[in-house]
């Protein structure tokens, strides 16, 4: 019988899979979602593969209450404990990475602005911050956590510790919640 041999995972390929998995929600890994079969073809991977693997990464979430499948190894563990231990660089590694592998420009292109900094426009512009959005809004299946509405181009990923106050914490999703505008507009009061 023949053995299929396996293709180790690169440290570059595991953290555009964690930017993945940040931004998808739990009940939408699965070999059949655009996203994952794109980023299968552009790694040389089969949609099977890159979706076992976020499923791992959820077995090592702590804010999942589900228990994804439980084969990670130990490079997989040092990945996703550096990402979570580095919000702001880590984010702006795998934006970066992830605009890259589909031959897009990042928004960090244009002026290599430190992380999770702002940067001037025509108006201030988080940076990171439509990764952090597209994390809230995955956390919370695109439901507002008070209303329940499910209007995505109406929600909010709200910070709890304001963006301003607490540097350490303004990519963390445990830091943020999704909020409906005008659910958001008076938690910011």
């Amino acid at each position: 019988m023949n053995k299929i041999k396996r293709k180790s995972w690169t440290r570059e390929e595991l953290i555009l899979a964690i930017n993945l998995y940040c931004k998808t929600p739990f009940g939408k890994i699965h070999i059949r979602n655009p996203e994952i079969i794109d980023l299968a073809k552009k790694m040389g991977r089969s949609a099977g593969s890159v979706s076992y693997k976020l499923a791992n990464f959820a077995s090592l979430d702590p804010s999942l209450k589900r228990k994804g499948a439980s084969h990670t190894n130990k490079l997989d563990r040092e990945v996703w404990n550096e990402f979570f231990e580095n919000w702001e660089g880590m984010a702006l590694e795998s934006e970066l990475s992830m605009a890259v592998s589909k031959g897009e420009k990042s928004e960090f292109e244009f002026n290599k602005v430190a992380e999770g900094k702002t940067r001037d426009v025509v108006v201030k512009s988080r940076i990171n911050q439509n990764f952090f959005r597209q994390m809230i809004l995955a956390s919370y299946n695109n439901t507002c956590c008070i209303t329940g509405m499910f209007v995505p181009d109406l929600l909010i990923a709200s910070h709890i510790v304001p963006w301003s106050v607490d540097e350490d914490n303004r990519l963390n999703p445990s830091n943020g919640l999704c909020l409906n505008a005008l659910h958001d507009r008076a938690f910011d009061k």
